[in-house]
């Protein structure tokens, strides 16, 4: 499966930029799946799908910084989207499903953010039915219109019809996004036919219905209300986000700052991420200059690009290793590049893409393990890898028979640490590593911007653990050998409900009450067997449900 992909190549989306206004158009091409079994019927979509949406969002986030409103909308006739491909999703594998569900959440994520930090405000056009993650589709834009036509309506048919849950986010954006009221919202998700007109925009599922009539005229007339609130600069000139330099064979993915080399013996891949080559430009205006070349934006791509491609395409490699390899001195430089100029688009842009990505990491169900050894540059942005991952260990001095006159690995907190880059939970990795100990917190803001050795590292809490030259190689590989030997989904559970400690938000409960529950209803037979729901859609035979209720 690949990832990467720019409006040459889409066959699903289509993207027309008048002014400050963007129209994304739906029009999905029916023998366009990624496999062979099932047509893309009514406007339906699988990963392919997605991957273009998610493609021409971040587009439109750099390349386009005069759009201030998107219009999403179908190309089809009556139809807006029916949501994700019942055919694909009966004949994916188990994790197929649940990668997809995951990827089509965190697009839908990057939507929302982009409404709510970036000034592109999206807007719904509902021409038509919107049924189950189509409907989701537009829960993620920030105003719905649904057309009056008597027919077209809004639904999440997922339960009557298929026995599984709304997309694994459709229940929580209706309550904790749209503030439908939970009986309202019950009654709601189990009518597989929907709700249209004035009653749907009662009950808050869609924000306005127009007549067809005015169709064209109203949805103009919102977007350009949108984008008149909008402080998008006028007159940018925008950031091309050029092919990323990626080479792929059996056990290697290469970019030009990120590695990862796959040992399926060990379940392990190690990925080193590469320090900036060069001193930070001298102003915003170099930054504009090395557009997609800055280092931390393409570090930032390369890094989302590889989570993709190993947790979609080497479901058996359990365990990330992250090393960094650089000046650590150099990436405070660029950070405080970045926010020092956080009022310019697109050093915000690129401080935000850089917290989606490392959300992405957060989500990601496999056990990760920092290791901080000499030569590495664990600060500031970069520090937030160790600070993400399940365990980490720093190396106390030196390898003495390989490099004894090294300098010893440090790792350094600094401001990207304190706020720019939350996580899913609303905290800083640093708040949730010290949930409900603020002295903890203020002992390490104390020595934010500090080289920090491995003793003082493991006494503030920093990392995981400070084993010297002689127990390093043994203490590591217990670590990953330990992993390997436990269940995947047992430490799939484990680690989830670690990393998010703290106060839940839409998306904790995206991924991760929903999803397990999602996961656990993908693999009963009710939904998933011979004779479920899933595999019985559409056949006109109705589905064979083991009533107990457990």
């Amino acid at each position: 499966m690949e990832f990467r992909t720019d409006p040459s190549c889409y066959r699903h989306w289509r993207i027309a930029i008048d002014g400050s206004v963007a129209t994304l158009t739906m029009d999905v091409d029916e023998r366009g799946g990624l496999a062979a079994g099932y047509e893309l019927k009514l406007n339906s979509y699988d990963l392919g799908v997605d991957i273009e949406l998610y493609d021409v969002v971040q587009r439109l986030r750099f390349e386009h910084p005069q759009v201030r409103a998107v219009v999403v909308t179908s190309g089809k006739d009556r139809i807006f989207c029916a949501g994700a491909n019942i055919r694909m999703l009966a004949l994916s594998p188990h994790a197929g499903k649940v990668n997809f569900c995951r990827f089509t959440n965190e697009t839908r994520n990057s939507i929302e953010d982009a409404t709510a930090h970036s000034g592109q405000t999206y807007v719904a056009a509902v021409n038509g039915t919107a049924s189950g993650g189509g409907y989701e589709l537009a829960l993620a834009c920030e105003h719905i219109m649904l057309v009056d036509d008597r027919s077209s309506t809004v639904s999440l048919p997922e339960l009557p019809l298929l026995g599984v849950l709304p997309g694994t986010g459709g229940l929580t954006r209706v309550t904790d996004k749209r503030h439908v009221r939970r009986d309202l919202a019950d009654y709601f998700a189990t009518r597989s036919e929907g709700i249209g007109g004035r009653r749907a925009v009662q009950w808050r599922l869609v924000d306005e219905v127009v007549p067809r009539p005015r169709w064209d005229e109203l949805v103009s007339e919102r977007a350009a209300d949108f984008a008149a609130r909008s402080a998008r600069p006028s007159g940018a000139t925008g950031v091309t986000l050029t092919p990323l330099a990626k080479t792929r064979s059996a056990d290697r993915i290469a970019y030009r700052f990120v590695t990862a080399v796959i040992d399926r013996a060990r379940g392990c891949a190690d990925i080193t991420v590469a320090g900036p080559d060069r001193p930070a430009p001298a102003n915003v205006a170099a930054l504009h200059e090395e557009g997609a070349e800055f280092w931390t934006l393409e570090v930032a791509r390369e890094l989302d690009d590889l989570i993709l491609d190993l947790r979609t395409n080497e479901l058996d490699t359990g365990s990330w290793v992250l090393r960094t390899d650089g000046d650590p001195r150099l990436v405070i430089e660029y950070d405080t590049l970045l926010l020092d100029n956080r009022d310019d688009w697109l050093a915000n842009e690129i401080v935000l893409f850089l917290k989606r990505t490392l959300k992405r990491l957060d989500v990601t169900s496999r056990s990760l393990i920092a290791l901080i050894e000499p030569r590495s540059c664990f600060a500031g942005s970069l520090f937030e890898l160790v600070l993400a991952a399940d365990r980490s260990y720093h190396l106390a001095g030196v390898f003495e028979e390989t490099d004894p006159r090294a300098e010893p690995a440090t790792v350094a907190a600094a401001a990207m640490n304190f706020g720019p880059l939350p996580m899913g939970n609303g905290l800083t990795r640093l708040q949730t590593r010290f949930l409900g100990d603020p002295s903890a917190l203020a002992a390490v803001a104390a020595v934010a911007g500090e080289a920090i050795a491995a003793p003082e590292a493991e006494r503030l809490g920093l990392v995981t653990f400070a084993p010297d030259d002689i127990d390093w190689d043994e203490e590591v590989r217990i670590a990953v050998e330990e992993r390997a030997s436990f269940s995947p989904d047992a430490l799939t559970g484990l680690e989830a409900n670690f990393r998010f400690a703290g106060p839940e938000t839409m998306e904790t409960k995206i991924f991760g009450r929903l999803a397990a529950w999602q996961n656990w209803i993908f693999n009963r037979p009710n939904a998933s067997g011979p004779d479920g729901a899933l595999r019985r859609y559409g056949t006109g035979q109705r589905a064979e449900f083991d009533r107990k209720r457990v």
